[in-house]
């Protein structure tokens, strides 16, 4: 609200500087009579205006203050009706607390339903999963059966006889059997067959397996491979005609001879050749203990020996020594494969998967002996409108 000052009074006037007297020899004119009522009016208009200076500041005041208290009622108003809507954004809030409130109590008793479920659903599982278990068991317990004695067999058939190829297909047999197998967790034992299966192939059984024939047949040869002494005496004798068997007979009285046909020198043949039999057989033992050296040692051996105690001229002799001579140039047998390995493994874990069957079994009977827990009751809260 502004306010003016009222216009203040006017000073009276200052009076002018006085009039100069007049000379001397002159007439003085006579003073006008005095104007009566006129400093009267003047102050009353003086008043008037003021008066109405003082109507007119007034007038002006209470204007500005009739506006004034229409803008205060406005603004009452203003502040009643935004008091208004706080009082109903209060009631709203307090509404909104008590539905989060029941709605916190129905999420309460909405999770605990949730979690009963969800512990019955992995009971379900479980049950699902034991049941399958129990019926797989027979098949994967069948195919495991038959991958150990698989693997057992070619174990005791390789240290027994040396046989590779016997061994080696024993175990291509155990790898599909593991192959069938469900549980995953016997993948490991297929990677130590198949590491031991590579150690059976690289001795190259096919090969030992030849050589072993070989030998066997040339032990059998040696029977009937011809001596150098008898048989040959007895060759050139087969030779002679009649005459000169005659001739020979009556060419002289005494007659000058070797013994090798003596009961003694017989003795001696016969010994060489039992000797080249044991020498073949020693190779044949030296190829099943993969032993190399002595393989080639005793086959050395045997051609000596036939070098000096059978007739070389003979086509089976010459053979035979072709044979041997076959046998020295050809590759070694390779190192002595370590099987087993595969076999441990998969009684290990064969023995690990039985602890774990036993123990749920156990469990289960301890929770069938032991009285059943009531289950916890759910609270159900009404949501307010």
């Amino acid at each position: 609200m502004t306010t003016e000052t009222p216009p203040t009074e006017s000073a009276p006037a200052t009076p002018g500087p006085a009039a100069p007297a007049p000379a001397a020899g002159t007439r003085r004119s006579p003073d006008p009579a005095p104007r009566r009522g006129g400093g009267a009016l003047a102050i009353a208009v003086l008043l008037s205006l003021a008066a109405a200076g003082v109507a007119g500041y007034t007038a002006w005041t209470v204007w500005n203050l009739r506006e004034d208290v229409g803008a205060t009622n406005g603004l009452k108003g203003q502040v009643d009706t935004l008091q208004a809507a706080v009082n109903g954004l209060r009631d709203d809030n307090a509404n909104l607390r008590r539905r989060l409130s029941d709605a916190d109590g129905v999420n309460r008793s909405a999770r605990e339903e949730v979690l009963g479920m969800a512990e019955r659903t992995k009971n379900l599982e479980d049950a699902v999963a034991n049941l399958s278990e129990r019926s797989l068991s027979g098949h994967d317990a069948m195919l495991l059966d038959e991958a150990e004695s698989l693997l057992r067999m070619a174990k005791e058939r390789f240290a027994l006889f040396g046989d590779a190829s016997g061994a080696l297909a024993a175990y291509d047999l155990a790898d599909k059997s593991l192959a069938s197998v469900n549980d995953s967790a016997f993948a490991a034992v297929r990677q130590n067959l198949g590491a031991e299966r590579e150690a059976l192939v690289a001795v190259q059984p096919k090969a030992r397996a030849s050589d072993l024939a070989t030998l066997a047949d040339l032990r059998a040869q040696i029977a009937t491979l011809p001596l150098k002494d008898i048989d040959t005496q007895a060759g050139a004798d087969e030779e002679r005609t009649f005459w000169q068997r005659a001739g020979n007979a009556l060419g002289s009285i005494v007659r000058i001879s070797h013994d090798e046909g003596t009961p003694l020198g017989l003795a001696d043949d016969r010994l060489a050749r039992e000797l080249a039999a044991l020498d073949v057989a020693h190779a044949e033992a030296a190829v099943l203990a993969y032993d190399d050296r002595a393989r080639a040692a005793a086959l050395k051996r045997v051609d000596a020996t036939l070098v000096a105690h059978f007739n070389n001229q003979a086509p089976s002799v010459q053979t035979a020594r072709q044979r041997i001579a076959t046998l020295l140039a050809s590759q070694a047998t390779g190192v002595e494969p370590k099987l087993g390995a595969a076999l441990e493994e998969l009684r290990s874990l064969r023995s690990v998967h039985a602890l774990k069957a036993s123990a749920p079994a156990h469990a289960t009977s301890a929770a069938s002996v032991a009285p059943a827990e009531p289950a916890p009751a759910t609270s159900t809260a009404k949501v307010s409108p």
